[in-house]
């Protein structure tokens, strides 16, 4: 049974998340049957994720062997201390986030226009201030660097995106996080407080929106 503290976002947020992330980890199956971990940036583009890399390296041999990956990106807002809410007891110690677990199946590209079309993609979210010349598999300057570069993309099949911001709290635990939040005011707890304020069902009931 899934905890109560956990909810799914639904698609539009999910993507939304997924354009706003620039870092995940992707997990292979080495020959050898363990499962391989590799952190590295991706792009979200046409409901498909996509990386790069050097054609030799481990993960491309692990893709090679066996398609089947999984990708994981994950974000965490804040850290909520248990002195928040209880004087005495850890328990109460939490942290709230977003996540995205996907399954899916990886090939390594070898068309030059689709290739270029995800390098061009990683650019404009990574350098959206442009400063270069667009990537063209015909522009000779590009050509050779876009064969010698491996691009993947992995095709979702199974995804599981949720959140985690206060769901499960009474309404007087609730009050004493986000008091904290505002109170420490460090790092993302300001923008913290605006999600609790606005997926928390307790804020809801008392007249948030």
């Amino acid at each position: 049974m899934r905890r109560q503290e956990f909810e799914m976002m639904d698609r539009e947020e999910t993507e939304q998340f997924l354009q706003e992330m620039s870092f995940g980890i992707l997990g292979t199956i080495h020959p050898d049957g363990w499962p391989e971990l590799t952190p590295l940036n991706f792009v979200y583009h046409k409901e498909c994720l996509y990386f790069h890399g050097s054609v030799a390296g481990q993960k491309m041999k692990n893709i090679k062997a066996d398609q089947r990956v999984t990708f994981a990106v994950a974000k965490e807002y804040a850290i909520v201390p248990s002195y928040f809410t209880d004087p005495e007891l850890a328990c109460p110690a939490t942290a709230f986030f977003k996540s995205v677990l996907i399954k899916g199946h990886a090939e390594i590209l070898t068309d030059l226009t689709e290739k270029a079309e995800a390098l061009s993609a990683f650019m404009r979210k990574l350098q959206p201030e442009g400063g270069y010349v667009p990537i063209d598999p015909e522009d000779p300057a590009y050509t050779g660097r876009i064969k010698s570069t491996s691009v993947v993309r992995i095709t979702v099949h199974d995804l599981s995106a949720k959140y985690k911001f206060g769901q499960n709290m009474k309404p007087s635990a609730y009050e004493k996080v986000t008091a904290g939040l505002l109170e420490r005011d460090k790092g993302l707890d300001r923008d913290t407080v605006v999600l609790m304020e606005a997926l928390c069902p307790h804020h809801r009931k008392n007249g948030g929106d």
